[in-house]
């Protein structure tokens, strides 16, 4: 198991979805089944069967409670984004107080 590490870009194998972690910790990242993969060290021969997963869409933030791991989206697909096993809840966006 691999570290999720802060600033590093990780891909879906033989997929289109692409994160980079804000918040790196001690968990893998995984679509599905699979082991996400660091952007420039992947391998060929992985492939996941992304059909049937929902699509994370770009600019959103999803958070791993128990190991404080977050990512952002940027590059939107599908996949059933969790880390080790357990599935990451999207981030709300924090409301900000206007500015009248």
């Amino acid at each position: 198991m691999a570290a999720a590490q802060t600033g590093k870009r990780y891909v879906v194998p033989g997929g289109v979805a692409e994160f980079i972690v804000t918040k790196g910790g001690a968990g893998e990242l995984r679509c599905g089944d699979a082991a996400m993969q660091m952007r420039g060290a992947e391998d060929a021969s992985v492939k996941v069967d992304t059909t049937g997963m929902d699509a994370v869409q770009l600019g959103k933030r999803y958070k791993d409670e128990e190991t404080g791991i977050e990512v952002l989206v940027v590059k939107p697909g599908p996949c059933a984004l969790n880390v080790d096993g357990r599935a990451m809840e999207l981030l709300q966006p924090k409301v900000l107080p206007s500015a009248d």
